[in-house]
């Protein structure tokens, strides 16, 4: 950075104005007696903003104000660049942020406009000494790019006709609004409109659980599709029919026909399940990586004994095994539908292999 030294014309006295006296106050009451300090950013902004410029009478009057040696409050003024250390225009000081992202879009044809309206170098007054202009880094707008700061406020998505026109405005004296000033646009929304989350179905409350609102009626498509605590109490018994493992139990249904409705679409979505191991033998589904002795209990609560039932698994059977066994995306990440075509055609696996060898920990009844 920069060696930031004092002006070395400089005014032979400043004073807070009676309004920014009674700011000053209240902001040094927000502090516990003896960490007055804390407020030296802030006094020493409120006077530039009074002043135009951080002058060494200022710097010594609220060292004074703050019980802080001279030298302290110095040294925090000639650190932080926010602080302007010599005169400034009147009417504007216009900050154009160089950095990356506004340098690519046209920074430097700003900075040129900053040379031939104001003066040919940064912080050189205009001849009114209403302007003057300073390169900047990084002033946080960077989607908005590329802009400039005058004072508190930025301008955005600037050209350089857009900018002629500003510094025209402020020479004259007229308004102007800081933000974007790209029509249309609102703050840093894409310039186009939305191009992300547009689906109206987002929000129309037609997207429930695993994406079964889709053609049910509002009323339907509001019930809870999630597991009830009596649906996990049942997980830990038997299910004697395949068609009990189905049933779910809706919360206040909003009318007589939900519950019916509601049963028969996670019948649809429900994988074959069966009362016991065909032959009597179940597969050991412990050969899926991913499925220890507590999952391949509840599987088999479920009615799942075999590859082949899980091989033949679809999306919505994932997603209705997921909220039976209260876990999220186990099946795709460990690929238990993959592993269970290979073992179910009779082939191996390189996990199936290392079970079948007892080098696998789940395999001897630990994990899960």
């Amino acid at each position: 950075m920069s060696v930031r030294r004092l002006h070395s014309e400089q005014p032979a006295s400043f004073a807070f104005s009676i309004e920014n006296m009674e700011w000053a106050k209240h902001t040094i009451g927000k502090y516990p007696e003896g960490r007055q300090a804390s407020a030296v950013i802030p006094l020493l902004m409120r006077a530039q903003e009074q002043e135009g410029w951080v002058t060494q009478p200022a710097i010594e009057y609220i060292a004074d104000l703050l019980s802080m040696p001279y030298i302290r409050v110095l040294e925090v003024a000639t650190f932080y660049t926010q602080f302007q250390l010599q005169p400034v225009g009147k009417k504007a000081h216009i900050q154009v942020c160089g950095t990356t992202p506004c340098q690519l879009r046209g920074a430097e044809d700003l900075i040129k406009v900053c040379k031939n309206k104001i003066a040919k170098q940064q912080f050189a007054l205009s001849e009114d000494g209403n302007l003057s202009w300073e390169e900047v880094e990084c002033a946080g707008a960077c989607v908005n790019a590329p802009m400039v700061q005058i004072f508190k406020d930025t301008y955005e998505d600037l050209t350089p006709q857009i900018l002629e026109d500003l510094i025209a405005k402020i020479e004259r004296g007229d308004e102007i609004a800081p933000g974007t000033q790209q029509p249309g646009r609102i703050h840093s929304a894409p310039a186009g409109g939305a191009v992300t989350l547009s689906d109206p179905s987002l929000y129309d409350g037609s997207r429930v659980r695993y994406g079964l609102g889709a053609g049910m009626d509002q009323e339907t498509a509001s019930c809870d599709l999630g597991p009830s605590a009596s649906d996990e109490a049942s997980e830990k018994k038997p299910a004697t029919k395949a068609k009990s493992v189905t049933k779910a139990k809706t919360t206040k249904p909003k009318s007589k026909a939900a519950p019916v409705v509601q049963e028969k679409v996670l019948e649809e979505i429900a994988p074959a399940l069966l009362d016991g191991p065909s032959g009597g033998v179940a597969d050991d589904l412990k050969q899926i990586s991913g499925v220890g002795p507590v999952i391949e209990g509840k599987l088999n609560a479920m009615g799942v004994y075999h590859f082949a039932q899980v091989a033949a698994w679809t999306e919505e059977n994932c997603a209705f095994v997921d909220s039976k066994l209260s876990f999220k995306g186990r099946i795709a990440r460990e690929k238990w539908i993959e592993q269970a075509q290979i073992l179910a055609g009779g082939g191996d696996t390189d996990f199936s292999k290392r079970v079948e060898a007892g080098d696998v920990a789940s395999s001897k009844g630990k994990g899960d």
